[in-house]
């Protein structure tokens, strides 16, 4: 049902890879409430995906780029300005990965040429896809800026790995640049640290089956899906949200907050 909460509100989403994607449901639900944006991911993803299928239903634009790629950021955002008529009011950056992870490399034995690569992926791309914004004056007044970030970059997950140092890079780079879009544009900036969710990215992290079902056991509400995620990021999409900024935002179904469950005592119990 649409509230029409981004009437008229144009942005960039970057992640959309198939329909588990939080990305791919973000620009559903934004699709829904008035909004007009380009999707982008990078040429090797989008090969993987059925982004194509996306646009056709969002009437949305696709351009490639390489997130990590200043040039290709430059020519994203100039052809999104163009494309959607004038400056941007959000952006998404759903975009995370691991060489390590994929690889099988215990966090003892990193490979630290996939850590600068994955750590590039991960969070660098959050810096420099606001540094184009900002050098190219790409945002609106009041615009808001997202990136999807996850618990482990305040908590241990031993099997979550290097996955874990990127997200707690991308929280900072989130606060750090947070300030300065604020002062400049009252445009503001936050992550959202979401539940363990069944998207493509996430169940090649080991032990995934392992981190839903504890996840749900302990959560009060449950775990949140990539819809209920859509919803929220929409949310902070909106004006509603004008005076929420450099925050880290637990959308979790209050695992963040709970030491221990009955439902996660009835488990070990068992065993």
């Amino acid at each position: 049902m649409s509230n029409h909460l981004l009437q008229g509100k144009k942005g960039i989403i970057f992640g959309a890879l198939d329909e588990n994607s939080i990305a791919w449901k973000v620009a559903e639900i934004a699709h829904e409430q008035g909004a007009t944006f380009v999707l982008t991911n990078a040429p090797v993803a989008m090969r993987m995906g059925e982004i194509q299928k996306l646009a056709e239903k969002t009437g949305a634009q696709i351009v490639p780029a390489d997130a990590t790629s200043i040039e290709d950021l430059e020519n994203l955002f100039k052809t999104a300005v163009d494309t959607l008529g004038g400056p941007l009011d959000f952006v998404l950056h759903s975009i995370g990965m691991s060489v390590n992870v994929r690889k099988g490399k215990h966090y003892t034995d990193l490979n630290y040429d996939w850590l600068a690569k994955g750590w590039d992926v991960s969070a660098v791309s959050f810096h420099k896809v606001m540094q184009t914004a900002w050098k190219l004056d790409a945002m609106n007044e009041w615009g808001s800026i997202l990136a999807l970030s996850y618990i482990a970059a305040q908590r241990t997950f031993p099997d979550y790995n290097d996955m874990a140092d990127n997200k707690a890079y991308l929280e900072s780079i989130a606060r750090s640049f947070g300030y300065h879009w604020g002062v400049k544009k009252n445009v503001r900036v936050n992550t959202i640290s979401q539940s363990p969710t069944r998207t493509t990215a996430g169940s090649g992290v080991k032990g995934f089956d392992g981190f839903i079902d504890y996840a749900e056991r302990m959560s009060p509400l449950g775990n949140a899906t990539a819809e209920d995620c859509a919803n929220y990021v929409i949310t902070l999409f909106s004006d509603l949200t004008r005076k929420v900024t450099m925050q880290n935002l637990y959308h979790d179904g209050g695992f963040s907050n709970i030491g221990i469950s009955d439902l996660a005592m009835e488990k070990f119990s068992q065993e």
